[in-house]
């Protein structure tokens, strides 16, 4: 699933770039994927928004499984 996650995250990084922002993978843990925002998306005041209404939205249409992602520091 690491890896399918990988992937997904790979295909909207370009929109988070074009922001100044980016997004890693720090773990995967049954249906919770955890990730750290980068540059302009770390602190940003709609970084929650990106988060879910973007990043967690579109992994969970690509990734079977995916319930819900986390940002970590």
């Amino acid at each position: 699933m690491k890896e399918s996650v990988q992937t997904a995250l790979d295909q909207i990084r370009p929109m988070l770039q074009r922001d100044g922002g980016d997004v890693e993978l720090v773990d995967v843990e049954g249906g919770i994927v955890k990730v750290r925002l980068q540059g302009a998306c770390k602190g940003c005041p709609m970084s929650q928004m990106t988060l879910k209404n973007g990043i967690e939205k579109h992994l969970k249409q690509e990734v079977p499984g995916v319930d819900s992602v986390e940002s970590v520091e």
